[in-house]
């Protein structure tokens, strides 16, 4: 929550603007397309074929669909660190098109992770109750998040605090409210937190850099703390037994599933075919989806620690494959200028 509030802040208006329609659709039905088409590989190979006998056989179409909703999401903040460790920055409105949908995917896999998660821990689905949840959360998130935003401004310009440090304490309170107020009312709290984030982020108010400044300091101790938790969680003992699974699913995640998905997204654009294809690489997986794959393990489902392993190696793969590849990707592209 803390992490997409601070990335909200950073999102500069004029720079997303321009990709606001594109950068949404690949953050929407991109990661939609994602899940269909890696959660319905998964289900193939790990609930029909029963020659693989490692991680979580047996699966059904709906655990399948949990695989690819939780690793749908793509890193953007990685992808930049690695240009900017190798001297290297995006041509054209590349930049901010990748930042827009990491920033904005991130809500919709915990959406549609958390949707499946509830569903499958009821035993019961639906097709037209899981669109109406989405629906119904996206609604409700968007609006309350953009409520939300509206209040800090005001908040920041009308609170009058003899000490300006507490400016961003009042901030943070607000962020937790909203975000609490927005899941009792059904929406979804991590778009909704993203949205107002922007909207603060963007808007003309006193004491804008400590604020920043604190959110931003924040996000990377919530980031070390996260790290710390995943560390935890990995038992590298348990990885060798679903490398296959989760090398299989990761090549079929990077060759197939994300470019489907960017092609199809992108195909009404007029953007080239070079940097279409630099988006379908840059599906880089990071923390987020190994974030989400302890979901599972706090609802107490079965098997969930194997999905943690299979997602866990699966994003193991894309940083290691689709990471170090980055750079030379972009100079062979000629989409990349030298600092």
């Amino acid at each position: 929550m803390i992490i997409l509030f601070a990335g909200g802040l950073d999102a500069a208006w004029q720079h997303i603007r321009p990709v606001l329609r594109v950068g949404l659709t690949l953050a929407t039905v991109g990661v939609s397309l994602t899940m269909v088409l890696l959660g319905t590989f998964a289900w193939l190979m790990l609930g029909t074929f029963s020659t693989f006998n490692v991680g979580p056989t047996g699966i059904t179409w709906v655990e399948g669909l949990l695989i690819g909703a939780i690793v749908s999401s793509t890193d953007a903040a990685a992808v930049f660190s690695i240009l900017k460790s190798s001297n290297l920055t995006l041509k054209g409105q590349l930049q901010p098109l990748l930042e827009l949908e990491s920033g904005s995917n991130d809500p919709m896999a915990v959406l549609l992770t958390s949707s499946i998660v509830q569903i499958l821990t009821t035993a019961h689905f639906s097709l037209f109750g899981l669109v109406g949840l989405l629906i119904q959360q996206l609604s409700v998130g968007s609006m309350m998040g953009y409520g939300a935003g509206r209040v800090m401004v005001w908040v920041v310009k009308r609170l009058h605090l003899t000490v300006p440090g507490l400016y961003p304490i009042s901030i943070l309170a607000l962020l937790l409210f909203s975000f609490g107020l927005t899941n009792v009312l059904g929406g979804n709290g991590f778009l909704a937190v993203y949205i107002a984030g922007i909207v603060l982020g963007n808007a003309h108010i006193p004491y804008r850099e400590p604020i920043i400044s604190f959110h931003d300091g924040l996000s990377w101790l919530m980031s070390i703390a996260m790290f710390l938790l995943l560390g935890l969680l990995v038992f590298p003992s348990q990885l060798p037994e679903i490398a296959a699974v989760g090398f299989a699913i990761a090549l079929f995640l990077m060759f197939v599933a994300r470019p489907i998905s960017v092609f199809l997204c992108l195909l009404p654009t007029q953007m080239p075919l070079r940097e279409k294809t630099f988006v379908a690489w840059v599906g880089l997986r990071g923390a987020v989806p190994i974030i989400l794959a302890t979901l599972p393990l706090t609802a107490g489902m079965a098997g969930a620690n194997q999905i943690f392993n299979v997602v866990f190696f699966t994003v193991l793969v894309s940083v290691l494959l689709q990471g170090l590849s980055l750079p030379k990707v972009a100079r062979w592209l000629n989409l990349a200028t030298v600092d």
